[in-house]
């Protein structure tokens, strides 16, 4: 996930962070054409928020949960069963994208020496109290262990969908947050805009951005009371349990009626600004209506295990991973690992290398905890059995401690390049 990159302004809403902006495109070491700085761009109300590669953004970032939802329209037989999942589309949902992402993370963090050196002691310090804290939770209460951890993966999912929001409304601010174009691209030479002669787009009033907020937000959130409050459903967050149940259909009545209410008043907001400015905000509303369709079809619509996965999978895998490469492409990479990663060819090896540790890690759990796809990890079946209980209490939070550090990292390898570049435009 991504939880928050900064943005600009008081608000403390993310965009992405200060070493993703330079002023000046980067030169590529890998001899493709640089890259546009991610920033805000020139009064045009005809240009959309996208961080550089329109399509690549739109395929990978915008249209994964529309294409989820399509696809179980258009093979509903594949989605009958509501309690398992087959063991191919394990493979792909499960081991290819959503355990492939969390070790996509390396490649902005471990694989990175200028953001291991920026985030030394957090990068250091987090798996260490991470792993402690995880061995010490299962030795109180196995079950505690995967609620806690159950809870923070809902958190991390959460924030990724408001990270995204905010990257692609970064445009829209108050006028007192946002800043020139001249600002944003210094030239010691004045020269007239291409867009000087056009009227430049109006910044959202704050009751839209805080409407943006609620329904981000409640986009999510309700479909989760749904869980907790409504009828049982056919799957769960890691194991059975993870989640605390309270039926009541009193509160779940008001939630309802709650979540209607603050999506019309989205569709409302979105009306009133392309009546008053003729423009639409393209990325930010797909990411808006994605989630709004991705978690109520995925939780509430469908009771049923694989669509829960696909659902919930790949609208948070494919676009955390696709962002993880526009980012490496737009820095000066500084190993030959990552010059070759994120080559214009290089997606093959950023691709092989998360799907062989996500291979390596499933394979573990498997030797070690589930025993439920022996076939396919019939090699580390030859080297080892189930463990004793007493084992586990370390085994399980060092598997899980991958996740774990994903989750924590990722809510402010994003977020803390803000405060500098709030710095830098004060000053």
């Amino acid at each position: 996930m991504i939880t928050t990159p900064p943005t600009p302004g008081p608000s403390g809403a993310p965009t992405p962070p200060a070493d993703t902006a330079p002023t000046t495109a980067p030169t590529s070491t890998s001899g493709a054409p640089p890259i546009p700085p991610i920033g805000p761009l020139p009064a045009d109300t005809h240009r959309q928020p996208w961080l550089g590669r329109p399509a690549i953004e739109t395929i990978f970032i915008l249209l994964p949960p529309f294409l989820s939802l399509a696809f179980i329209a258009a093979f509903p037989a594949l989605f009958h069963d509501n309690g398992n999942i087959p063991d191919a589309w394990w493979v792909i949902l499960i081991l290819l994208i959503d355990v492939a992402h969390v070790y996509s993370t390396l490649y902005r963090t471990y694989l990175d020496p200028v953001s291991f050196r920026r985030y030394r002691v957090p990068l250091l310090l987090i798996p260490l109290l991470g792993f402690i804290g995880g061995t010490l939770l299962y030795w109180w209460d196995g079950l505690l262990f995967w609620r806690v951890l159950a809870y923070l993966a809902v958190f991390h999912f959460i924030r990724q969908q408001y990270g995204f929001m905010r990257i692609y409304s970064r445009q829209e601010l108050a006028p007192s947050t946002a800043p020139s174009a001249a600002a944003a691209h210094p030239s010691p030479v004045p020269r007239p805009s291409p867009s000087a002669n056009r009227t430049p787009p109006r910044p959202s009033p704050s009751w839209a951005r805080r409407i943006d907020t609620l329904t981000i937000y409640y986009a999510t959130l309700y479909p989760l009371l749904y869980w907790h409050l409504g009828e049982p459903r056919h799957f769960n967050w890691f194991v059975d349990d993870d989640f605390l149940l309270f039926r009541s259909t009193a509160i779940l009545q008001i939630a309802t009626l709650f979540y209607w209410l603050v999506l019309a008043a989205w569709l409302i907001r979105e009306a009133i600004q392309l009546i008053q400015t003729r423009h639409l905000n393209i990325p930010r509303v797909a990411i808006l209506s994605g989630t709004i369709l991705s978690w109520y079809f995925g939780i509430i619509y469908f009771n049923g295990d694989m669509a829960f996965t696909l659902l919930n999978v790949v609208s948070h895998g494919i676009p955390y991973m696709a962002l993880i490469w526009i980012y490496g492409q737009r820095q000066v990479r500084p190993t030959p690992l990552l010059q070759k990663v994120f080559s214009p060819y290089g997606i093959l090896l950023f691709l092989g290398i998360i799907f062989l540790l996500a291979y390596l890690e499933e394979g573990l759990w498997d030797m070690t905890v589930w025993k439920e796809h022996v076939k396919l990890f019939s090699v580390f079946h030859l080297f080892g059995g189930r463990l004793h209980e007493d084992a586990l209490i370390f085994v399980v939070p060092l598997l899980a401690l991958p996740q774990l550090t994903h989750y924590i990292i990722d809510g402010f390898i994003w977020r803390s390049g803000g405060s500098a570049r709030r710095r830098q435009q004060s000053n």
